[in-house]
């Protein structure tokens, strides 16, 4: 199974620089993760467009390109031909303009930044290269970090202070990354380590559904893909409403 599935639903099998950039880039969760920053932001009381693109950028930077060039290194798990020097390359400016821009906001937001861009490091490094054991490689600290945290980032960004109203919507940001790392595991599983799918369904009226990949993936694909975009565009709703 893993010669005719490709590692992901968005990404296509075969090689290609573009093909390889664009799986590591994996579009409809860095756009649903960075949702969650443009979220954060909209909530604030007051809302600097300047802000939120920095905080933007910096969550960009450290999810979208570091993060996901690191999980790469650890076991190719989307079978790019990107070589290991670029991804460290990459990884390393990531992450080093998201802290750079941390710093550089910390006059502006105030020294309570301070821990929020020492735990997004820690995040970046601790999660996705599985270090002290695996123990942060799971669904509550993928929750944690990709969802709770930027949302509450970006509401410190606007405020300087965090709210019961922002914890509120993190611990939602929460409940919905845990639910996408539950859709996306088993989905992971059987596109990338599965070597064959066997079985019938019998249903109540002696019918019976045959099982294999392709049935078993499209309802958790399916939704993925719609909670990916569903959460963009109520993110766009909500900066619009407050800058429009």
């Amino acid at each position: 199974m893993p010669e005719t599935l490709a590692p992901a639903y968005y990404t296509a099998l075969g090689r290609g620089w573009r093909r390889d950039v664009w799986a590591i880039l994996h579009p409809p969760y860095t756009a649903w993760h960075l949702a969650y920053v443009v979220i954060g932001a909209g909530l604030a009381p007051k809302v600097s467009g300047y802000r939120l693109l920095a905080t933007l950028i910096a969550f960009f930077l450290a999810v979208g390109i570091a993060a996901h060039a690191l999980d790469e290194l650890n076991g190719r798990p989307l079978r790019t031909a990107i070589p290991g020097w670029v991804l460290k390359g990459a990884a390393l400016v990531g992450l080093a303009g998201a802290v750079g821009l941390g710093f550089a906001g910390l006059p502006v937001v105030g020294i309570g930044l301070l821990p929020f861009i020492a735990l997004g490091v820690l995040f970046v490094f601790a999660y996705n290269l599985e270090l002290l054991g695996g123990r942060m490689h799971g669904d509550f600290w993928f929750a944690l970090s990709w969802g709770a945290f930027p949302l509450l980032t970006a509401y410190l960004a606007q405020a300087g202070t965090i709210s019961l109203g922002a914890v509120a919507a993190a611990a939602g940001a929460f409940a919905l990354s845990f639910g996408q790392r539950s859709l996306s595991t088993p989905a992971r599983t059987l596109r990338r380590k599965a070597l064959s799918v066997t079985g019938t369904v019998t249903l109540s009226d002696g019918s019976s559904v045959t099982l294999d990949e392709a049935t078993l993936l499209k309802p958790l694909e399916q939704a993925l893909s719609a909670f990916s975009w569903g959460v963009v565009a109520f993110a766009v709703g909500l900066i619009a409403s407050r800058l429009l």
